[in-house]
């Protein structure tokens, strides 16, 4: 109420102003008509005005005289005084101050004159009243008050119902009962029972009572009761307390409120004649209850989910369950009878929504709609709304519709007559029925149908002011999509046609909003409301009985009971299937057979659940050796591939998710990707490529798709359309490529971590596997326009989306080639010649127009430097053709058009096919055939064009600013060896690239020099390179040497394909005295030398690796190894250095790294049976011996020195030296040139060939002496007896026919004055020569002892094996550290680790017998001794050379001393150890060169133990070897060394007679 205060002027000045002032504001508070806010005003006016008088501040006559004429402005003035007077009655009573009191009562007393009596003592308090004289005495008028209320309210008037006049209540009934058709209304009625009741004197409340008995049997006379009991009833809660009391009539047991009351009470509630909170505390049972009531419905129904999990025994379980069917149909049989749903259900019945939401938000949710009435009558409702609206927007073409009936009741929600309008109620009511839409499956398809509708309206508008309404509107229907649509299919028993419904909805809205609907449903949904829970178990139980039973043989009938079960709960279903799939990859192939019953929505539901399944955190994408991919993810990948062709999926949801994956920088979910375009596209990555599959990708798409794949996928176009659509809609296919091509490098910088190296090579070759068989899907699917819009140009590639180059050019390659026929398409529709020449020179017109811009571009990636030594031009070419573009596969072509020829006479001969299948099958291979040869006969057009174009282009690709080698390598980093590990194809692409270039006769360009990098230095490129990669490598490699087995094999081609090439000049320094330099070709037997050494550096670095013990190295080498093997080992000797490390891989690697192991054995079996094929290396290439007064060779500086003495057929020598090793370590160091004109090839081969031709005579006498000393010998084995005295002297007779030429070579070198430098060269040579001859030792020179010692009985077998073991055993004499100077001994040091024949013959050894190792532990210790005493005398020669000669000889008397001893001590046993020394040391001489860097820990502990036990003999013969390899470093020393040499061999041959007679005797 708003408070007027009257100013303080109008009382002080009330007389003159103030009174007219106040009388004026009444009048004008009276004249306003504010709807009874006047009344306020004017109660607060004089309010004021009488505060004013209980102050004081105003006489009392004046208030008096002006509240007199306020009385005649309005009716109610006194009244309105008396409020007024009442609350100030109450204010001044509660005063302290007994003045204001007295000046109150005397205001009042004033005014009694013209205010009622009457009305004041209604207002007033007793005590007022009694001060005022008004009444006599307060106590007493305070009784009276009290006894008046008590007859009024308490007390009821008695009457004898017995007695009643029952025929007033007839008459009652009677009149109620009447026809009401008539013109008999409420009014009429409601006058004669006003005169019943005061003629028979009836009780008010009790026709009340009958008035509703009578409605509710009349319940259709609705407006008729209402209209009557409005006008009858006076109070509302007096109708509430009537009807409470019906109801709780109705409350007892076995009793059951009748539905009429329900109606009559929900008629009242709908019309307002009573308050829905009055009568909701009369109904039962309580909230309280309610609430306890669904969670007791939850806990039970977990209760039975877990019970469906358990394991549980077949009794059991019959008996829970039918227990259960037991509490289920008493559930059924006997409704609730809660009165609370009852009036709920009436309330929806009649249309009352407004009161019906109010009963349901007191309950739990969707609790009221699981009773099946109430979600009836809630459907009936919304059919009601939505009808108008479905009939204009959602129902189909030529469908009629149900007629829906509206309500008569005018209070019900409006139908809806826009899409606007059902926001209004329908959305509500459709979020209170929740998943019990069920019930309805035509209104699930009405709102399903309306939201299609919607849908294409929010698709086709465009106008800014509606969109928002429309947003709003898509994310209603997103919510009922969510909250009830999914629900409710769930709880619908496989209704397929509701969910084809579903998706025709579903499809509409982007993946996104799709796969968000499903997350919800799938993990929120089912824990929503216990139904959901008992479905989710029921499902899962479902899917468990079906999987198990899922085999190959019964997939059409388990595929139908997964079609049903997946109509209603796909997402539990496929959950349960993922999960089985991820521990059976056996199941992938009978699961993806039966989903071809699954419904579109299920096929997209599947495809969300791969994905989260994909995306599980939980999961580990690593097995725990972190070493390899987990084996689920294959198999979900291995099921997505499978699934997403057969069946028309979605694919987008999926590629996003790998981008995502990718964008994270995790590369593991690549797999997918690579499964899904295999089995989509028919594009399958494999290293495993056979020649004639690898030779067929080099061809054209028809031949790829024939021969080049190894699973003939066929009918992959529409999947592959699919996959392209999926792709360009959703803009992701130059990201995918861009993330594939940085993640690259990412699996190894960035998301390696702590991943095992083993699992970080897998994922970078998953990732780059990926990246070219994406690539070559974009390739051959996209049109022109659609690649070259999407892929930018090579500069951009590389430096804005740091592309790396090979993957940026393996991108942008089709877009040339696209580019380039287009425009020469152009050129040759501009001009039309139909000349081979113009078409040539238009197509070089094209390239040229093409590829300008790309050599611009092409600038920028490199440094400026580069440019110096290749153009860009050779660059852009190079990286830009392809195998396709080099050389036409003519065989793959010939062999697929054979393969067609004959399949058509198999079907010509079948007689079982039918003609008509028969005509089909024949037309199909014949155009299959035409179409090949069609496309042969165009690629071969095409490779004229371009091989004309390089033609064109070649002398402008390389510039001679730096030296050849400079170019080379530049050439070899940039191009060769980052594409030849891109792809198979790209491998056999680079090699013959090579080959091109070397035949297009290209200035400048070294093809030797090319070569001779490639096969030197592949230790470093092996050990960088993943699995994947070797194998391509391999194949690089053994194209490159296919290239060079053909030149060597035959000199007319040699010469026909090299000589007069400037790939093949050579400058080197003559090996005459003017040393001038002269440009010559590299003839064809020093090209085979050059081959050699090229074998013995890939034996040399194999060996490397295979003794690195590293994991990589072993790994790569061994597949590089397999991959050569046609063409590589083909020289004898080095097929056995490389079987014997093999041959211990496998043993070491056995049961350490069985992959390894495999890798081993797979290769050693196939060395094996390539055996065959190798030859000796005298045939490999020609070698021959110069004389020792030749050139020293310290002038020959070539790496593979091969003049080294040959002994006719029966030595197989290694033809390198250590001089070679040290020519290899020049040829590996790349950056450095070998000289400033000379080239590394023609240093590493010329001088071999020259050093050999400048010494043919002694040659020739040296190979006289040989054979007439191998004749002897032949003669002395063929004469010989039987017994040991013959077989003795046989062999000291070869001795000396063997010692006379060793000793010329130190005479001659002694008697030569060459300078220091010179002999130092002379004695590595020597060393080198001496080896060759020991390496020949394993082969033919073993033969003749054996054939000897077959001629024996007893011990043949025994003394073969000694002799062969004694062979492998024996190590080289390590030289002095003191006699060599530091650069050899850094150099012997290299050799050791890197030589090819690395002895393992320790270990091959330990698998004998131990009885046959024990005998020959006394010839192990003569060796080791010799060694021991050959280090000692060396030491005290460097220490002085005077008394070198005293030592001698008392350690010559020391030896004849021990020697006496050991006679008399070891007589028995001496001649066969003899016999066993002397094929021993036979063969270790031959030997030594095959182990150059062995050291044999046996002989070394052998040697600390038996010291004392060597015989003089073995000493001076291990000696020997040495003092010849070693050489002199002083003439002085030289002539010493001799003459003791003659001193020793005098008295060794003494002491060798002397032993044989001994032996003699004693046998």
């Amino acid at each position: 109420m708003a408070t007027l205060i009257l100013p303080g002027e109008w009382i002080k000045n009330w007389e003159k102003s103030g009174k007219h002032e106040f009388v004026q504001l009444c009048k004008d508070l009276t004249e306003k008509t504010d709807h009874g806010s006047e009344v306020r005003d004017i109660q607060a006016a004089l309010y004021e005005l009488c505060w004013q008088v209980v102050q004081g501040n105003l006489k009392l006559d004046l208030a008096t005289c002006v509240l007199g004429e306020m009385m005649e402005l309005r009716d109610d003035m006194p009244s309105i005084l008396a409020d007024v007077f009442s609350i100030l009655d109450l204010e001044t009573s509660a005063l302290e101050e007994k003045i204001k009191r007295e000046h109150y009562t005397s205001l009042v007393g004033a005014c009694l004159f013209f205010l009622p009596e009457v009305i004041l003592k209604e207002r007033l308090d007793p005590e007022t009243l009694e001060s005022l004289g008004l009444i006599k005495q307060a106590h007493q008028f305070n009784q009276k008050i009290v006894k008046i209320k008590t007859k009024l309210f308490y007390k009821q008037q008695k009457f004898n119902l017995l007695r009643e006049e029952n025929e007033g209540y007839a008459k009652l009934i009677t009149e109620l009962g009447q026809d009401l058709s008539g013109s008999i209304t409420s009014h009429l009625v409601l006058e004669s029972i006003k005169s019943l009741i005061g003629c028979f004197n009836l009780d008010p409340n009790r026709v009340l009572d009958i008035i509703l008995e009578v409605y509710e049997s009349r319940s259709d006379q609705d407006e008729f009761f209402l209209s009557l009991i409005k006008s009858y009833m006076c109070e509302p809660l007096t109708l509430c307390h009537i009807l409470g009391f019906k109801f709780k009539f109705y409350q007892e047991p076995n009793e059951e409120t009748p539905k009429s009351l329900y109606h009559i009470a929900a008629a009242l509630l709908h019309h307002n004649l009573i308050e829905l909170e009055d009568l909701y505390v009369h109904l039962m049972p309580v909230d309280a209850t309610i609430v306890e009531e669904h969670k007791r419905d939850i806990t039970e129904a977990k209760q039975i989910a877990r019970k469906l999990v358990m394991v549980v025994l077949p009794s059991e379980k019959s008996e829970d369950k039918d227990k259960e069917k037991e509490k289920e149909e008493e559930k059924n049989d006997k409704p609730p009878d809660n009165q609370k749903l009852g009036l709920l259900e009436a309330l929806l019945r009649i249309g009352d929504w407004h009161h019906a939401q109010s009963i349901m938000d007191q309950m739990p949710s969707f609790y009221a709609t699981s009773h099946k009435a109430i979600a009836l009558a809630l459907c009936q409702l919304v059919h009601l709304t939505v009808d108008p609206l479905y009939r204009r927007s959602g129902l189909p073409k030529g469908a009629k519709g149900r007629v829906i009936h509206p309500l008569r009741n005018k209070r019900a929600p409006r139908p809806a007559e826009n899409f606007e309008d059902l926001r209004r109620d329908t959305f509500s009511m459709m979020c209170y029925l929740g998943p019990h839409l069920s019930h309805d499956a035509i209104l699930f398809a009405k709102i399903v149908r309306l939201g299609k509708g919607f849908m294409k309206e929010y698709q086709s508008e465009n106008r800014p002011d509606a969109r928002e309404k429309m947003e709003t509107l898509l994310s209603c229907f997103l919510c009922i999509a969510d909250q009830v649509l999914l629900p409710s299919l769930s709880l619908m028993e496989c209704n397929a046609c509701m969910s084809e419904e579903v998706w025709g909805l579903f499809k509409l809205f982007p993946y996104q909003h799709r796969y968000r609907l499903y997350g919800q449903w799938k993990n929120e949904t089912y824990t929503s409301h216990p139904l959901l829970v008992k479905v989710k178990a029921t499902t899962v139980e479902r899917a468990k009985y079906i999987m198990k039973r899922l085999t190959k043989e019964n997939v059409k009938q388990s595929g139908r009971q997964i079609g049903k079960l997946s109509h209603s709960n796909p997402t539990i279903l496929f959950d349960y299937m993922l999960s089985q799939i991820q521990w059976y990859d056996n199941l992938i192939v009978p699961v993806v057979d039966s989903l071809k019953y699954l419904t579109s929505l299920n096929y997209d539901v599947l495809a969300y659940c791969i994905i989260e399944a994909l995306a599980n955190p939980e999961k580990e994408k690593m097995k725990h050796d972190d070493t390899t991919i987990s084996s689920w993810l294959q198999s979900l990948a291995s099921l997505c591939g499978a699934v997403f062709r057969k069946y028309p999926i979605e694919l987008a949801g999926l590629l996003q998710y790998v981008t995502n994956q990718l964008k994270a920088g995790k590369s593991f979910d690549l797999l997918i990707l690579k499964e899904v375009v295999q089995k989509m596209a028919g594009i399958e990555i494999t290293d495993e490529m056979t020649s004639e599959q690898l030779e067929a990708m080099t061809g054209g798409e028809q031949l790829k798709a024939e021969g080049g794949y190894f699973g003939q996928i066929r009918n992959t176009k529409k999947s592959s359309q699919r996959l392209k659509d999926a792709l360009l809609d959703h803009e992701l296919a130059l990201p995918l490529c861009l993330l594939m091509a940085q993640q690259r490098n990412g699996v190894v910088f960035l998301e390696s971590g702590e991943k095992h190296l083993k699992l970080v090579g897998h994922l970078y070759d998953q990732c780059h596997d990926t990246l070219v068989q994406f690539g070559g899907f974009l390739a051959s699917n996209l049109s022109t326009e659609d690649y070259i819009k999407r892929v930018p140009s090579i500069d951009i590639l590389c430096n804005k989306f740091h592309t790396p180059h090979d993957a940026a050019f393996f991108l942008s390659r089709p877009m040339y080639a696209h580019q380039i026929l287009s425009k020469y398409d152009e050129l040759k529709k501009a001009e039309k010649g139909n000349r081979q020449q113009q078409k040539v020179h238009k197509y070089v017109a094209a390239c040229e127009t093409v590829m300008t811009p790309v050599h611009e571009a092409v600038m920028s990636l490199h440094p400026a430097r580069v440019w110096d030594d290749i153009r860009p031009q050779f660059y852009a070419t190079f990286w830009s053709l392809t195998m396709y573009d080099l050389a036409v596969p003519h065989s793959a072509y010939d062999r697929e058009v054979n393969k067609l020829k004959v399949q058509i006479k198999a079907i010509e001969d079948n007689s079982e096919i039918p003609m008509n299948k028969k005509k089909k099958e024949k037309e199909r291979c014949t155009a299959l055939q035409e179409k090949l040869q069609e496309e042969e006969k165009k690629q071969l057009e095409h490779v004229q064009r371009v091989l004309h174009r390089l033609k064109l282009e070649k002398d402008n690709w390389l510039l001679a600013k730096s030296t050849k080698n400079e170019t080379i390598t530049k050439f070899l980093q940039l191009c060769l060896f980052p594409r030849c590990i891109f792809s198979s194809i790209d491998a056999v692409y680079c090699a013959r690239f090579v080959e091109l270039v070397h035949q297009q006769k290209t200035p400048n360009f070294c093809t030797l020099l090319c070569y001779d990098r490639v096969f030197s230095a592949i230790i470093y490129t092996v050990a960088s390179c993943t699995e994947n990669e070797s194998h391509r490598y391999g194949r690089f490699l053994c194209c490159m040497l296919e290239t060079v087995t053909r030149w060597h094999s035959d000199r007319a081609i040699y010469e026909k394909e090299c000589v007069n090439y400037p790939g093949f000049l050579t400058i080197f320094r003559a090996t005459g005295f003017d040393g001038g330099n002269k440009a010559d070709q590299l003839d064809y037997e020093n090209f085979r030398h050059v081959v050699h050494k090229w074998h013995y550096m890939l034996t040399k670095a194999s060996v490397h690796c295979l003794e690195t013990g590293d994991y990589t190295h072993i790994r790569n080498i061994l597949i590089v190894l397999t991959k050569i093997l046609p063409c590589y080992p083909k020289v004898l000797n080095l097929g056995q250095a490389l079987e014997c490390r093999v041959h211990k891989i496998c043993l070491e690697e056995k049961d350490k790294r069985p992959d390894l192991y495999a890798l081993a054995m797979g290769y050693s079996g196939r060395l094996k049976s390539h055996k065959a094929h190798m030859v000796p290396e005298n045939e490999f290439h020609h070698k021959e011996q110069p004389p020792r007064s030749a050139t020293p060779a310290s002038l020959q500086n070539g790496p593979g020195s091969t003049g080294k003495p040959v002994s006719g057929t029966s030595k197989t020598d290694e033809g390198t030296s250590e001089d070679g090793d040290r020519g290899k370590d020049k040829a590996q160091g790349t950056t450095k040139p070998v000289n400033k004109a000379n080239s590394a090839a023609a240093k590493v081969t010329t001088s071999n060939g020259n050093g050999a031709l400048n010494s043919t005579k002694a040659v020739k006498e040296r190979d006289d002496k040989e054979k007439s000393g191998k004749e002897k010998k032949e003669k002395k084995e063929k004469t010989a007896g039987s017994t040991p005295e013959t077989k003795a002297e046989s062999r000291r007779e070869k001795l000396r026919d063997e010692r006379p030429g060793k000793e010329e070579r130190p005479a001659r070198e002694g008697k030569e004055k060459t300078p220091k430098a010179d002999r130092e060269k002379v004695k590595a040579e020597e060393k080198s020569s001496k080896d060759d001859k020991a390496k020949a030792g394993n082969g033919e020179p073993a033969e003749p002892s054996r054939e000897r010692d077959t001629t024996k009985e007893s011990k043949s077998k025994e003394k073969g094996e000694r002799s062969t073991v004694t062979a492998t055993i024996k190590s080289p004499i390590p030289r002095s550290e003191s006699a060599e100077s530091e650069r050899d001994h850094k150099r012997r040091k290299l050799d050791s680790h890197s030589s090819p024949s690395h002895s393992s013959s320790v270990k091959d050894n330990s698998n004998e017998p131990k009885d046959s190792t024990s005998k020959h532990h006394a010839n192990y210790n003569s060796v080791s001794r010799s060694k021991s005493r050959e280090r000692e005398t060396e030491k005290k020669e460097s220490d002085s050379t005077q008394g070198r000669s005293k030592e001698k000889k008392e350690e010559k008397e020391r030896k004849e001393r021990k020697r006496d001893h050991l006679i008399n001590e070891r007589e028995p046993s001496l001649e066969s150890k003899r016999r066993k020394d002397e094929n021993g040391t036979n063969s270790s001489k031959n030997s030594k060169s095959e182990s150059p860097s062995c050291d044999s820990p046996l002989s070394t502990e052998k040697e600390k133990t038996k010291r004392s036990k060597s015989s003089s003999k073995e000493k001076t013969d291990s000696v020997k070897p040495e003092r010849t390899s070693s050489g002199g470093k002083k003439e002085s020393r030289h002539d010493k060394e001799k003459s003791e040499k003659k001193e020793k061999r005098d008295s060794s041959g003494k002491e060798e007679k002397k032993h044989h007679k001994s032996s003699d005797k004693h046998r």
